[in-house]
């Protein structure tokens, strides 16, 4: 199958060197890399993030992750 790809100037004249060190035609080498792209492993979901890989604060203020809230910030704040 035929199809048109736009590709700006400065990537397209990339391939054509790539293709050129390579000692292949720019059609291979781009079937090549879309292959590639096809059969790498899906990436995975980003794992969840929770406060117990923040650090932790040592000080006559630190508290648990579990107790901090908004307004226990503010009431520091405060005072």
């Amino acid at each position: 199958m035929r199809t048109t790809l736009e590709l700006p100037d400065p990537l397209f004249a990339r391939l054509k060197a790539r293709a050129a060190s390579e000692q292949t035609t720019l059609k291979q080498l781009l079937r090549n890399y879309v292959e590639q792209g096809l059969n790498a492993a899906t990436p995975t979901t980003a794992p969840k993030r929770t406060a117990a890989g923040l650090p932790q604060l040592n000080s006559p203020l630190s508290m648990s992750s579990n107790t901090l809230s908004n307004a226990t910030l503010f009431e520091l704040l405060d005072s």
